[in-house]
Order: structure tokens, then C-alpha cells, then sequence
């Protein structure tokens, strides 16, 4: 029928005039309570948003002259946020004259990746970003 037909038959039965399919020959349309339907597509984006897990950045700060049983501390609490589900960015931060040795920072950013292989997976390598080596780590994927 014409839209001029439709949006008539609607007014009759004191409803509104949905269009369903726009793109379609003939456009599809429906008759329905529009404020119903509204307020039920707004509960289920609201249960949606309840459902979803949001998935945070968590930070860890190490330096180049980093001690073992500091690294493991640090790993540790990395492990945690890992198993919660969250990303983890791990910073060698260097001062000084600490900038002259960066192999250094490296190297102590690769023992702590290292120690969380099992855990975790790396989403973007290790990159100077002025006096901070950067890396992320994700959690890896249960099968």
C-alpha cells in the first residue's frame, strides 16, 4: 500500500508508523506503539551495557637499575591485573645520565616480559617514547 495508506491506518488504530526495511522495494513498515518500542530498545542497550566487561590499561614503572626481588613484585601485581583481564603497560623510565645506556632498560624490559610469557602476549613491542621505554601486554586467550 502507499505510504499515504499506511500512515492513515495507523492514525485509526492510534499507533505509529515504523520503517522497518528503508532500503528495500517497497520500503517495509510497521505499525506499532513508538513509544514502547523506544523505551524497550533503551532497557536493552542498558542490560547490554551492564553485561559487557570494560577492558582497562593498568601501568607498571620499572627502572633500568630495577632489583630481583622488586621485579617480581612488580610482575606479581602485572599477573593480577592480567588474570582480572586487563591490559598491562610496562614503562622503563630513565633520569639522567641513565638516557646514555638505554640497552640497559632494555634488557630489563625483556626479563620482565619474559617472566610473564605464560600470561601474557605482547600487543606492542618495546618503542622509546622520549624518556620512556614503552611495551603493552595483553592477557593471553583461554581456549
Amino acid at each position: 500500500m502507499t505510504s499515504r495508506e499506511a500512515q492513515l491506518k495507523a492514525n485509526e488504530y492510534d499507533m505509529d508508523l515504523l520503517c522497518v526495511a528503508p532500503n528495500a522495494q517497497p520500503p517495509v513498515c510497521k505499525i506499532i506503539n513508538y513509544s514502547k518500542y523506544r523505551f524497550e530498545q533503551q532497557k536493552k542497550a542498558k542490560e547490554a551495557k551492564k553485561n559487557q566487561h570494560v577492558i582497562e590499561t593498568k601501568e607498571i614503572q620499572l627502572t633500568p637499575q630495577i632489583g630481583g626481588h622488586d621485579m617480581e613484585t612488580k610482575a606479581r601485581a602485572a599477573i593480577k591485573f592480567l588474570s582480572a583481564g586487563n591490559k598491562v603497560k610496562v614503562g622503563v623510565r630513565y633520569r639522567g645520565r641513565q638516557m646514555t645506556h638505554i640497552e640497559v632498560g632494555e634488557e630489563v624490559m625483556n626479563k620482565f616480559i619474559e617472566s610473564l610469557k605464560d600470561v601474557a602476549v605482547v600487543e606492542k613491542p618495546a618503542t622509546m617514547d622520549g624518556r620512556w621505554l614503552v611495551a603493552i601486554l595483553a592477557p593471553v586467550k583461554k581456549k
